[in-house]
């Protein structure tokens, strides 16, 4: 795992393309003086901060969310901790939507059209020989993404296959796998209706499967359900069951769970309006959409 950078910031320019290039990430700042000894004191906490988060970026000399007034070493760890699993969480929850956007995707430099480097023109020479489907996503367009992706599923280098979500390899398997007439049945472009099902309630950290959207609920309790989740603040994707009879009944089944809407958080059913009712009556609610409260 990749250490998170330390950069000095000169100017204000500088300072701005950092905050830039971070994107989502969270960046810790340190204002300091040259005539303090504290100050080099907490260059020194920074710089040994930056090898444990590797998600954080550290910029010594954007939204503010917190701050630490002087040389208090324990304090900026405390604060670095909390909002620094909460910047990991939120990439985590990103990356696993990217993962699961089509059934075959590859995380590649450049796109098909034009890839932007030898292994990622072979990967998708290969695919495309053994018309396999697939969607793309160029890791030079995020950083977040590029580094992340790395630490997610623990595979250091580009290209990056995935199958329904689960990681296939690089470059030398996706070979291998061509080589041994795997390659077809690893990267099916028509998911089976379980498979299908597994991605789509891990679609995002929350997931609603009800009558109709977030912004038009076709029927009551998906209405009633809709207006608890959006109290709580929390982001959540919904997933019209009108529009598609296979998800209406197979979920059904796959679930054990007979009737709609049907909340799912890390893609594991919390039930239906009246669980969701008792949840927010017992002020669990809130925690349970967190994941805070995961088996």
């Amino acid at each position: 795992m990749a250490a998170a950078v330390v950069v000095a910031a000169e100017s204000a320019s500088q300072f701005q393309e950092v905050l830039d290039r971070a994107k989502r990430s969270l960046v810790v700042v340190h204002f300091w003086a040259t005539w303090a000894p504290q100050c080099l004191q907490m260059n020194d906490v920074m710089t040994e901060l930056s090898k444990e988060y590797p998600h954080v970026t550290f910029v010594k000399n954007c939204q503010k969310i917190d701050r630490v007034d002087g040389a208090h070493a324990p304090d900026l760890t405390k604060k670095v901790q909390q909002h620094g699993e909460t910047a990991k969480q939120d990439l985590n929850d990103q990356l696993r939507k990217l993962l699961n956007s089509a059934p075959c995707m590859l995380f590649m430099k450049g796109t098909p059209q034009e890839p932007r480097c030898g292994f990622s023109r072979k990967i998708v020479e290969i695919l495309n020989d053994h018309n396999i489907r697939f969607c793309t996503f160029d890791i030079l367009s995020d950083e977040d993404v590029r580094q992340g992706l790395k630490v997610y599923s623990n595979w250091p280098t580009y290209p990056q296959l995935y199958a329904n979500g689960e990681l296939v390899g690089g470059l030398d398997i996706v070979k291998e796998l061509a080589e041994t007439g795997e390659l077809e049945k690893t990267c099916q472009t028509e998911m089976g209706l379980e498979h299908r099902l597994k991605a789509l309630i891990n679609k995002s950290k929350v997931v609603l499967f009800m009558k109709g959207n977030k912004a038009l609920a076709k029927c009551g309790f998906s209405r009633t359900i809709v207006g608890m989740l959006n109290e709580t603040g929390v982001e959540y994707e919904t997933f019209d069951i009108l529009e598609d009879e296979e998800v209406r009944q197979g979920l059904k089944t796959f679930s054990n769970w007979p009737t709609y809407p049907q909340l799912y958080v890390n893609g594991e059913l919390i039930g239906g309006l009246d669980i969701v009712k008792e949840l927010e009556k017992s002020g669990e609610l809130l925690s349970i959409l967190k994941g805070e409260n995961a088996s």
